[in-house]
């Protein structure tokens, strides 16, 4: 059954049962950063090769009917301060002078560099909102250790994952608690209590941590979830990883 789960916040959306959903986490893995790798290592001179990641990212989420709201509410958190950042470029890069702003020339190569800079993070971007919106976080981490990433990374991610909404949760108690007592700070003096919330959160956060890994070790745990269900790489995650070769591989060759 489609619909339109939207959930700008994060996690998979748009139709859950989609092929594009259904896929093996490893193989939206393998394909989406092999997008990203052939638009980061392209030149300016050979846009064509971007003109088929966007194919290929807007293929998926036609697929996947990821809503472009999505998309945009997703990348808006880093993909506008990259370009914001970028727009700098053409006033400070040398080279040939296209034209004047008053005390500032614009050279074409910082032209050139902030279109290949505002390609490649778009492109990046967009991939990246495409598998977190395609698959969800455990899903990704597990398909991470499927593929032999360093354990000790996987488990950083899993647990930072899993107990960030937990200190969250803690925090706004915490703040909650300041404002029931009135507390309004009006100026840098009366500050010090946020110190002393910070030293209180940071030490209740690794006393939690210890039970909890006290109370992992009491239940078996030896540095590895366990899994009922195996993961399992089909036709169909070998044709995804296998058009987006097909489509991008010749677009780099040739460029």
């Amino acid at each position: 059954m489609s619909g339109a789960h939207d959930h700008a916040g994060g996690g998979p959306a748009g139709d859950l049962s989609s092929p594009v959903h259904r896929l093996d986490p490893r193989a939206k893995i393998l394909g989406l950063v092999a997008v990203t790798l052939v638009a980061v290592s392209t030149p300016v001179s050979s846009w064509e090769a971007w003109v088929g990641c966007a194919i290929v990212l807007g293929s998926v989420a036609a697929v996947g009917r990821i809503p472009a709201r999505v998309i945009w509410t997703r990348g808006r958190v880093v993909l506008p301060l990259v370009i914001f950042v970028a727009a700098f470029i053409p006033f400070f890069r040398g080279g040939e002078v296209v034209a004047s702003i008053g005390p500032f020339d614009i050279s074409r190569e910082g032209l050139e560099v902030l279109a290949a800079v505002t390609a490649k993070a778009t492109i990046g971007t967009v991939s990246a909102v495409l598998l977190g919106a395609t698959t969800s976080v455990p899903s990704i981490i597990r398909g991470l250790e499927a593929m032999r990433v360093p354990r000790l990374l996987t488990l950083i991610a899993a647990f930072m994952y899993r107990y960030l909404f937990v200190i969250a949760e803690e925090l706004r108690r915490m703040r909650s608690a300041l404002a029931a007592r009135a507390y309004r700070p009006r100026n840098m003096l009366q500050v010090a209590a946020l110190g002393r919330m910070t030293t209180a959160l940071f030490l209740r956060t690794f006393s939690r941590g210890e039970r909890i890994y006290l109370a992992m070790l009491a239940r078996g745990y030896s540095g590895r979830m366990p899994r009922l269900d195996p993961l399992r790489l089909a036709r169909a995650d070998a044709v995804f990883v296998g058009l987006i070769v097909l489509v991008l591989l010749p677009l780099r060759v040739i460029s």
